[in-house]
C-alpha cells in the first residue's frame, strides 16, 4: 500500500524559504504572529464541516504563516526544547554535522530503507534528522486524551457500519458515504470481530496550524505504517544524544510494543499459552517492507506472504517444513481488498484465498479487521463532530481539518464558491487519488474540474488550507525551518486504547513544499515526549519469574523462508566460485603471460562455458589471435548486469534474496550482503582504465574476500537449525556443480596431465597449500583428482560436500518420518555411492588423451546431471510441498517458483 502524503497547503504569498546559519538564535527570521486557520463546527451531519474544541497551546510566532515549534512569539526558546538547544549550542556547527553524518552512517549500517515509486526504486536509504521533535508532558496529556477519544469514535463507526448500520438508518451518516465507498467490503458485513475492536491499531496524522492548535489531517485505520521507523529513529537518537536523552526524561517506547504483543495475543480464538501470530506482508516491493521485517523480528512474529498461508476447513495454516501449523492472529500489511482473491479482489495473489471465510467462522483474528479502511476516507472527517456527540456524548477534542463532502448540496455549493481557497481531493482512499490546489488552477483547469465534480459530486471532498508548523532541521550544513507533521500510534486494549509515547515525525523537503512526504524528498525525526517525573525503564522481554520451557529450536521454518535460504546459499557459492574461476582465467589471459599458457587456458574457458558464464570458446589455433575478444567476454562475465550468470547478476540475486530474509539474518550479515555490490558499482562509475584486466582482478579478489566474510558469519553465528541446513545445502549443491565442471573440463583436455593445468585446478579449488603439504611434488593427475573428489577432509572436495548434505538430510522432518527413501534422498545416495566407488588411480593407467573416456569422467558427468534432479526433489518435497500434510492430514498446495538458477 502506498502511503498517502500529508498535505501542507501554504499560501503563495508566504515568503520564500530563507536559510539561516548558526548561531542557533538565528535559525528563523523573526515575524509577527500570523493568523491561523479559522473553522467553525457544525452540529448537524447535514452541514459537515470538521471542527471542534482544539488541543494546543495558544500563541506562537516564527516564519510568516507558520507556528514556530522551537520559540515563542517573543523569540525565547520554549521550555521543553531548552535541553536540546543547550546540547546543540555546545556542539556548535561542526558537532551537529557530526551528529548528522553519524546518523546517516548508522542507518546505512542497519540497512534501514524504504521503497520509492519513482526512479529511485527499491532500498532507498531512510533519512533522519538528528535534532528531535520535542513535545512537553502537559501538551502530550491533551493530545493523548484527544486521540484515545478519536480512536474510540472511529472504532464505533466501523462496528456500526459492518453491523446494524443504525447511523445510516437514523440519518446520522449518509448511506452513499458508506455503501458507495470503494473501501466498504460487503462480504465482511456481519462478521463478528473479537472484543468488538475492528480498529486494533490506529494511527493519526496531526499537524499544528499557525494559531498553535493541533488538527488531525488524516486517519490511518487500515494499515497504520511507520511505528517501526519511529522505533528505529529512537534507537539511533538515543545513541547520538545519550546524556540529553536521559536528562530530559524522554518516555520510552518499549511499553507500547509490549502492550501490542499482549493485545494481539488476546485476540486469538484458540485458548493456548502461546498463540501463533504472523505478520502478513505484500512482499519486498512494498514501500515499507523494511519496517514490516523489522517489526516482525522485534515483536517475535513470523513474517509471511500470502503464499505462505493456506485455508483448510475454514482455518488458516502456515506452511512449514514439518507440515501445516495453525495461525491464530494475523497482523496484516496487505490492503483490505487484496486480502482474499476469492471474495474480494481477484486479480492479485497478495492475499490468502479463503481468508474471509476463515474470519467469518471465527477461526482467525485480523488486525486490523477487514474493511477498516472505510474510516480513512477524507469525506468521513466532515461528519466526525456530529458522530462524536451522537455516539460518545461529547465534543471532539481535536478537530479534523475543515472538510466539506460534495455529496450534499449545501456543502457542494460552498465548495464551488470558495474553490480557489480550498484543496480538492478524492473523497475516498483510492489508488491514483487526485489532489488539486484551487489557488493554482487556471480558468480552464478549474472549469474542467468543476464539470467532473458536478458529474459525480459524492466522489469529491474539499478541505481548508493548513500551514504546518516549522521545526529546526539540519540541512546543507545549517539548521533551517521545515514544515512538520506527526503520526501517533494507538493500540486497543480490553478497556480502551493505549497511545505510544512517541511518534513518527516527518518534515517536508522545503518550507514552501505542499507535501510532507518521504516519497517527495522529506525526512524524519525522532519524537521525544517528555515526562514530568522519573521515566520507567521498560523492556519488551518478559520479566515474570514463571519457569520457562527450555528449547533448542523455535517455530518450524516456513517453506518460503527455507526456499530463500537454500537459494541464498546457492547464489553465494555461485558468486564466489565464478569469481575464483574468472580470476584464474584472467591471470593466465593477461598480456604478461603472452598467451603462453594456452594449454591450461582452454579447459578453464571450457568450464566457464559449461557453467553458462561465457558463450563461446575459441579453438586452440585461434586462441592467440582472439586475446582481446576473450578478455572482453571475461570482463562482461564480471560486470555486465544483463548477463544472467555474471558476478554482478549473482550478487544482485543474492542481495534480492537477502531483502526477503531481512527478518531472519543478523545486522552484520546484512551489512556484508548490502556491501557486496560496492566494488562492482565503483568500477562502473569510474573512468575507463588503461588496465581493465588488472582492475577486474582487484574487483574479483574483493568479491572473494566479501563472500568469505558472508560464509564466516553464517558458519559462526547461525544456530544449526533448519534454516542453517538449507542455507548450507544450497551452498554445497552449487559447489558440487562447479567442482565437477572444472574437473571434467580438465579431463577433456589433451593436456590433462600438464602440471600447469593441474596447478590452475588446485588454485580454483583453493587446495594448493593442502596439496603441497601432502605431496611436496609437482601436481599429478591422480593425486589432484583424489584430493578434489574423494578426500572427505577437504572442504573443497566433492566427498566433503556430499557428506555434509547427507548429515543435513538426516535431520529433515520428511527424511526422518518416511518409511521409504524420499526422491531427494535417493538421488543423494546414488550420487554419493558413485563417488565413493570411483577410483582416481585409473587416470594414471590410461593412455594420454583418453581421460575423457574413463569411469572418472563418466561419473563426473553423472553427478552434474544429478544435481538438478536433487534440486527438483528438494523443491517438490520441502518448498513446493507436493505431498505436505498437517497433523490433520490436510494437503497443502504451495507452489513456489525458485529464482532462476542460471
Amino acid at each position: 500500500m502506498r502511503e498517502p502524503d500529508a498535505v501542507s497547503t501554504v499560501s503563495p504569498r508566504s515568503p520564500s524559504n530563507h536559510h539561516h546559519p548558526f548561531p542557533f538564535e538565528l535559525i528563523f527570521t523573526q515575524t509577527n504572529r500570523s493568523s491561523g486557520m479559522q473553522a467553525q463546527s457544525q452540529a448537524q451531519a447535514s452541514q459537515p464541516r470538521g471542527v471542534g474544541m482544539p488541543v494546543g497551546a495558544a500563541g506562537g510566532g516564527g516564519t510568516a504563516g507558520h507556528y514556530d515549534e522551537l520559540r515563542d512569539e517573543g523569540g525565547k526558546t520554549r521550555a521543553h526544547y531548552e535541553a536540546v538547544v543547550a546540547d546543540l549550542q555546545k556542539r556548535e556547527q561542526a558537532g551537529v554535522k557530526r551528529l548528522s553524518d553519524t546518523a546517516r552512517r548508522l542507518l546505512a549500517e542497519r540497512g534501514v530503507t524504504f521503497n520509492v515509486y519513482d526512479s529511485k526504486g527499491m532500498d532507498t536509504p531512510w533519512t533522519m534528522d538528528p535534532v528531535p521533535f520535542v513535545i512537553s508532558a502537559a501538551e502530550w496529556e491533551g493530545i493523548e486524551k484527544a486521540l484515545i477519544q478519536r480512536a474510540t469514535l472511529l472504532n464505533a463507526v466501523l462496528t456500526d457500519s459492518y453491523g446494524p448500520q443504525q447511523l445510516i438508518r437514523k440519518g446520522d451518516l449518509p448511506a452513499a458515504l458508506v455503501l458507495a465507498q470503494p473501501g466498504y467490503l460487503r462480504p465482511c458485513h456481519g462478521i463478528q470481530v473479537p472484543q468488538n475492536k475492528p480498529l486494533q491499531v490506529y494511527g493519526a496524522d496531526i499537524a499544528r496550524a499557525a494559531d498553535g492548535k493541533w488538527w488531525v489531517i488524516a486517519d490511518r485505520t487500515q494499515i497504520p505504517t511507520g511505528a517501526g521507523y519511529a522505533l528505529e529513529n529512537r534507537l539511533i537518537t538515543s545513541r547520538l544524544l545519550p546524556e540529553v536523552f536521559r536528562d530530559a526524561r524522554v518516555r520510552r517506547l518499549a511499553g507500547f510494543f509490549r502492550q501490542m504483543q499482549q493485545s494481539l495475543a488476546a485476540l486469538a480464538p484458540r485458548r493456548v499459552e502461546e498463540p501463533r501470530v504472523v505478520l502478513l506482508t505484500p512482499g519486498p516491493y512494498n514501500e515499507t517492507y523494511f519496517e514490516q521485517a523489522y517489526l516482525a523480528r522485534y515483536l517475535g512474529y513470523t513474517l509471511v506472504e500470502g503464499e505462505d498461508l493456506t485455508v483448510r476447513d475454514d482455518r488458516v495454516f502456515l506452511k512449514t517444513l514439518s507440515g501445516l501449523e495453525p495461525v491464530d492472529v494475523i497482523l496484516r500489511r496487505v490492503d483490505d481488498d487484496f486480502a482474499d482473491p476469492l471474495e474480494l479482489r481477484n486479480d492479485s495473489m497478495l492475499g490468502v484465498p479463503g481468508l474471509v471465510r476463515a474470519v467469518r467462522a471465527g477461526n482467525v483474528a485480523l488486525a486490523n479487521a477487514l474493511g477498516s479502511g472505510l474510516a480513512e476516507a477524507p469525506a468521513m472527517m466532515a461528519f466526525l463532530p456530529g458522530l462524536c456527540r451522537k455516539l460518545l456524548g461529547e465534543s471532539l477534542l481535536m478537530p479534523s481539518v475543515a472538510t466539506w463532502w460534495c455529496g450534499q448540496e449545501q456543502p457542494q455549493r460552498e465548495v464551488e464558491a470558495r474553490m480557489g481557497q480550498l484543496v480538492i481531493k478524492s473523497a475516498f482512499r483510492v489508488r491514483g487519488r487526485e489532489v488539486h490546489f484551487g489557488e493554482k488552477l487556471g480558468a480552464t483547469e478549474r472549469a474542467a474540474l468543476l464539470e467532473r465534480m458536478r458529474f459525480a459530486p459524492d466522489r469529491w471532498v474539499a478541505q481548508e488550507k493548513l500551514s504546518f508548523s516549522t521545526t529546526p532541521t539540519w540541512e546543507d550544513g545549517r539548521l533551517v525551518p521545515r514544515p512538520v507533521s506527526v503520526r501517533i500510534y494507538l493500540v486497543a486494549t480490553a478497556d480502551g486504547y493505549v497511545v505510544m509515547p512517541g511518534a513518527l515525525t516527518r518534515v517536508g523537503a522545503s518550507l514552501d513544499s505542499p507535501l510532507v512526504s518521504m516519497q517527495k524528498g522529506g525526512s524524519s525525526k525522532d519524537t521525544w515526549v517528555l515526562s514530568e517525573g522519573p521515566v520507567e525503564n521498560v523492556t519488551l522481554l518478559s520479566t515474570t519469574r514463571t519457569p520457562v520451557e527450555l528449547r533448542r529450536v523455535g517455530h518450524n521454518l516456513g517453506s518460503r523462508v527455507a526456499n530463500h535460504l537454500f537459494w541464498l546459499g546457492r547464489y553465494a557459492e555461485r558468486a564466489e566460485s565464478t569469481a575464483r574461476l574468472l580470476r584464474s582465467t584472467l591471470l593466465r589471459c593477461s598480456p604478461e603471460s603472452g598467451m603462453s599458457e594456452t594449454p591450461l587456458l582452454l579447459p578453464l574457458l571450457a568450464s566457464l562455458r559449461s557453467l553458462g558464464v561465457i558463450e563461446q570458446v575459441p579453438t586452440a589455433a585461434a586462441l592467440s589471435s582472439q586475446q582481446e575478444q576473450i578478455e572482453a567476454r571475461l570482463l562482461k562475465a564480471v560486470f555486465d548486469r544483463t548477463h544472467p550468470v555474471s558476478i554482478r547478476s549473482s550478487v544482485q540475486h543474492l542481495q534480492r534474496i537477502g531483502v526477503l530474509l531481512r527478518d531472519r539474518i543478523s545486522v552484520d550479515t546484512w551489512r556484508v550482503i548490502s556491501q557486496l555490490s560496492d566494488p562492482l558499482e565503483a568500477h562502473s562509475g569510474a573512468t575507463p582504465s588503461v588496465s581493465p584486466v588488472s582492475d577486474a582482478l582487484n574487483v574479483l579478489t574483493r568479491v572473494i574476500l566479501d563472500m568469505a566474510s558472508f560464509h564466516g558469519l553464517a558458519k559462526e553465528n547461525m544456530t544449526r537449525a533448519q534454516g542453517w541446513m538449507f542455507l548450507d545445502m544450497g551452498h554445497r549443491v552449487e559447489r558440487i556443480m562447479y567442482i565437477c565442471e572444472l574437473l571434467l573440463a580438465g579431463l577433456r583436455s589433451d593436456d590433462a596431465e600438464n602440471p600447469s593445468l593441474l596447478e590452475a585446478i588446485l588454485e580454483v579449488g583453493d587446495s594448493t597449500i593442502t596439496y603441497r603439504n601432502r605431496y611436496s611434488l609437482l601436481p599429478q593427475l591422480a593425486a589432484v583428482y583424489d584430493l578434489l573428489m574423494l578426500d572427505e577432509l577437504n572442504p573443497r572436495g566433492l566427498r566433503f560436500q556430499f557428506e555434509r548434505i547427507n548429515a543435513h538430510f538426516r535431520h529433515l522432518p520428511r527424511e526422518q518420518s518416511s518409511a521409504v527413501l524420499t526422491p531427494a534422498m535417493r538421488v543423494l545416495i546414488e550420487s554419493n555411492t558413485r563417488l565413493q566407488l570411483c577410483d582416481p588411480t585409473e587416470l594414471a593407467r590410461v593412455e594420454p588423451g583418453k581421460w575423457a573416456q574413463t569411469q572418472v569422467a563418466k561419473m563426473l558427468a553423472q553427478l552434474i546431471e544429478s544435481m538438478p534432479a536433487m534440486n527438483d526433489a528438494l523443491t517438490a518435497g520441502y518448498f513446493a510441498h507436493s505431498t505436505i500434510s498437517s497433523s490433520e492430514a490436510v494437503p497443502a498446495d504451495l507452489t513456489f517458483t525458485p529464482p532462476p538458477p542460471r
